[in-house]
């Protein structure tokens, strides 16, 4: 009690101080939390500002629509990733050049935005969407009826907002180009620079050799210390940068793929259906009933040979109308094709069109008799471009007079198709899609070729229920006795193969000999090293179980996370030693080059004709050390030891042949400062991104 009483003061101030540092601590590990994981509504903060999952998403959203209508296709998971990392750099471009453009105070004015509009120049991007398709030329007229319909129009119209929207970003890459012109302004090349290209170019070195290589010493007879690997760590630390967290994980696959039996079995189905689409009268009817896949059960369309399946391509343009080719393996299914009809018609046609929404009309028959009267309107004479701008809701057509250009068979919807194709120009056509009722006008159609319909049936080739049963059981198994110890001791017992991807980054969608693997990318950035996935993950017609290996944190990565990475190079430094000793001893005294391989007990190598842009040894490799060391020696002087990449080198330059004196400085200024150009934007950004100190939190929501 006495010790108590006599240290109570130091005790209490011993517990004060513990719980502040556990209550700071606290709040450290939940602020931490925050700051490396962002909150549930952020997906990154670029220069302190956050960008917000619901607008990153609106975006994006806009991005995969924009390339789905561009390029016509569905996204696989690589382009959809493609596409979510263009929208993150424009969210990286537009903030980061913001906040550089406005520190040095550059500005669009007034009179430079409308000239961007509606001058004599205007912007690359307007004159690209106001082109006129037969000259080549910025439509002046077609412009300027959009920009006074555009000023005319309700606020209320989304056109307007639209269009603010697109002259805004416009004015915005103004900036950017204004911002890049100062940086390209302020590089320079001086002669001097223009003099040592050149003949780093020309300037020929001719010189023997001889090189004792490191693959000359076994790997077994090196021993590298823990001193070798910190020193080497130590002299390229810079390089060991971690721009991300990666993850390295393992895993196995069940394969749950169709069996024989299986494939078999679907394939008397594919047969059975083949006799039936031979004895159907009404195809179009037999397809909606039979078809499995969404674009067998698309509307039939005239096709020209070269757009069908590679698969029927020449046999059904050599058959009979009627004609039935399958069962026959495609893209993952057995197929029964048959030929519906057959025809000669244009290769292109050029059309306009009015479209009608039925929702505003009143519905369908209100619409199509609207339509039938503007019909009229036109065979009476009236303009169509002048109905097309007052009533089409294809607002992009309608300021072109509902131009629809010049288009080839597989471009527009098949019942606008057909009609386009069938008829005859001059001919106004009044036709219901999936988008409304349109008044066609077809204006001109050209070529002439067999197109052919074909009908197509499909019977996927799917696993039973029983050969999946049995590979998720198998997974089942392996998955109650696997632990981080034993999993690749129980692969070898289950005769499976474990696969490593290695360095994985949070936002990866693919995997060696895994097309879609997200759910498994994302398990792996919230397990801890170590961890065997609870379940088998479902990709494609396998069953996967992971489990991670490894993790890298972002930034400097510690020597325990390289020391894989780095072990050849410490192995070749290390050799290196033991290699420069023999050879130096051989070179001590020599008076020629002869006499130093005599010694090493290895042979002179001539080399002629090297420069030093291109540092490459002729049978070797790359050796930038020696070449350099080359080019700043003197002639006729046995060299010291230089350590190189694949081994230790003496040299003797013969003679250096000069070029002739460089009489077109200017020109060589121009090259080089060409490609500082190229390099410079690329440059700029990454410096600028560095700064802004980037928190990307995507992997969380993609």
């Amino acid at each position: 009690m006495s010790f108590l009483r006599n240290r109570m003061g130091t005790i209490v101030v011993i517990i004060i101080g513990l719980a502040l540092f556990a209550f700071i601590a606290g709040e450290v590990v939940q602020y931490g939390k925050s700051f490396f994981s962002g909150d549930q509504t952020t997906v990154g903060e670029i220069g302190g500002e956050k960008i917000k999952y619901e607008a990153f998403n609106a975006r994006l959203d806009q991005n995969t629509k924009q390339y789905q209508q561009q390029f016509g296709q569905s996204l696989t998971p690589q382009l959809t990733s493609y596409v979510q990392n263009i929208t993150w750099n424009q969210y990286l471009s537009q903030i980061i050049f913001k906040k550089e453009v406005e520190k040095i105070g550059i500005v669009v004015g007034t009179d430079e935005t409308r000239s961007m509009v509606s001058g004599t120049n205007p912007d690359p991007e307007i004159a690209r969407n106001f082109t006129n398709q037969q000259t080549g030329q910025l439509d002046r007229a077609q412009l300027n009826q959009f920009l006074n319909n555009i000023q005319n129009a309700p606020a209320s119209d989304p056109m307007k907002a639209q269009w603010a929207d697109f002259v805004a970003s416009r004015i915005d890459a103004k900036k950017m180009e204004k911002y890049l012109a100062v940086i390209h302004n302020g590089l320079y090349v001086n002669s001097l620079e223009a003099k040592d290209d050149y003949e780093a170019k020309n300037k020929l070195a001719n010189f023997k050799y001889v090189t004792l290589n490191y693959a000359s010493i076994p790997d077994s007879k090196v021993t590298v210390t823990d001193a070798d690997y910190q020193s080497y760590y130590d002299e390229h630390k810079a390089s060991f940068k971690n721009p991300a967290e990666l993850r390295t994980f393992k895993y196995v696959a069940f394969n749950a793929a169709p069996s024989k039996e299986d494939t078999a079995a679907i394939k008397v189905q594919a047969d059975k259906l083949a006799a039936d689409f031979k004895a159907s009268t009404n195809d179009s009817l037999f397809v909606q009933i039979n078809a499995i896949d969404a674009v067998n059960k698309a509307p039939l369309a005239f096709q020209r040979k070269g757009q069908l399946d590679p698969k029927i391509d020449s046999v059904m343009f050599g058959a009979a109308k009627g004609f039935v080719y399958g069962p026959y393996v495609s893209n993952g299914s057995y197929k029964v094709s048959k030929l519906v009809d057959e025809r000669v018609g244009p290769d292109s046609v050029k059309a306009r069109h009015i479209l009608l929404n039925p929702q505003t009309e009143g519905g369908l028959p209100k619409t199509l008799a609207k339509a039938d009267s503007i019909k009229k309107l036109l065979e009476g004479g009236k303009s169509f471009a002048d109905l097309a701008k007052m009533y089409s809701i294809d607002k992009a057509s309608a300021e072109k007079g509902g131009d629809l250009g010049t288009f080839g068979r597989g471009a527009m919807v098949p019942v606008f198709e057909d009609a386009a194709f069938a008829g005859k120009p001059g001919e106004i056509k009044v036709i219901t899609s999936q988008f409304g009722v349109h008044i066609l006008n077809i204006e001109e159609q050209k070529g002439s070729s067999k197109v052919v319909k074909v009908a197509t049936v499909d019977r996927p080739l799917l696993a039973s229920s029983k050969t999946q049963s049995e590979a998720f059981a198998k997974a089942q198994s392996f998955l109650s006795q696997a632990n981080a110890g034993n999993f690749d001791a129980e692969a070898k017992k289950a005769g499976l193969e474990v696969k490593t991807a290695t360095d994985v980054n949070g936002l990866a969608s693919a995997l060696p000999g895994l097309d879609n693997a997200r759910e498994i990318v994302k398990w792996a950035f919230k397990a801890e090293n170590g961890d065997i996935a609870d379940k088998a993950f479902t990709v494609g017609t396998q069953y996967v179980v992971p489990r991670v290996t490894e993790i890298k944190p972002e930034g400097t990565l510690a020597l325990e996370a390289v020391k894989k990475q780095i072990a050849p190079a410490v192995l070749n430094i290390v050799k290196a030693k033991q290699l420069s000793e023999k050879l130096q001893a051989a070179a001590n005294g020599a008076s020629s080059i002869d006499q130093v391989a005599q010694k090493a007990g290895t042979t002179v190598v001539p080399i002629q004709n090297i420069v030093f842009a291109n540092p490459v040894l002729p049978g070797i490799a790359q050796e930038n050390k020696l070449i350099g060391s080359i080019f700043g020696s003197q002639p006729n002087k046995v060299s010291k030891v230089i350590e190189g990449d694949h081994g230790v080198y003496v040299y003797v330059v013969d003679s250096f042949i000069n070029p002739a004196p460089l009489t077109n400085a200017v020109r060589e200024k121009q090259t080089i400062n060409q490609a500082l150009l190229q390099r410079a934007d690329n440059q700029v950004f990454d410096a600028l991104k560095d700064k802004a100190n980037v928190k990307d939190y995507r992997a969380k929501f993609l």
